[in-house]
């Protein structure tokens, strides 16, 4: 006995064509869209070193000269690790003096130029705002050039980290 379906056809076992051209038309836009925001993505982004291991041997060579940046709420302190203080910075009426730090870091580019990397260290309730604005003048400096603007490189690899507690527990 032969069963026959409705309509007449019959099952060969052959699988239906999939339609992928709607999918495809999808793909074409999206992959070029998602690697143009990739590379936009990645621009915005700013590298940053964790300070070291206080256990790590450390070089004699590099010991000469490291620059730190303190940042506390009533002032800018910037320094030597091993000699001290090499200027403090107080806030003027505005806020920060980031014009003086501009050029105190300037002129320590100029005495170690080889230098590349600082330190910027913060006291717990400073802004994030302000450490953007310090990372900002420590990495580059700007100078006004016939009537233009020409910046520079200073101290690009930097390192983030907790500021030393004052004198007195303040």
């Amino acid at each position: 006995m032969i069963r026959r379906r409705r309509g007449g056809r019959r099952y060969d076992g052959e699988s239906t064509e999939l339609n992928i051209t709607a999918f495809m038309n999808l793909m074409v836009i999206l992959v070029p869209f998602l690697l143009i925001t990739a590379a936009f993505s990645r621009l915005a982004i700013l590298e940053l070193n964790l300070p070291g291991s206080s256990t790590e041997p450390v070089d004699r060579q590099d010991q000469t000269f490291q620059l730190e940046v303190i940042v506390r709420t009533d002032k800018i302190e910037v320094g030597d690790r091993n000699q001290g203080l090499l200027g403090i910075y107080p806030n003027n009426a505005d806020g920060y003096d980031y014009d003086a730090l501009s050029g105190k870091l300037s002129a320590l580019k100029k005495a170690y130029p080889s230098k590349t990397d600082a330190a910027i260290l913060l006291e717990s309730d400073i802004p994030y705002d302000t450490l953007i604005q310090v990372m900002d003048r420590v990495r580059i400096a700007e100078v006004i050039e016939d009537d233009s603007i020409v910046r520079s490189e200073l101290f690009p690899d930097i390192s983030i980290g907790d500021a030393p507690i004052r004198d007195g527990g303040a």
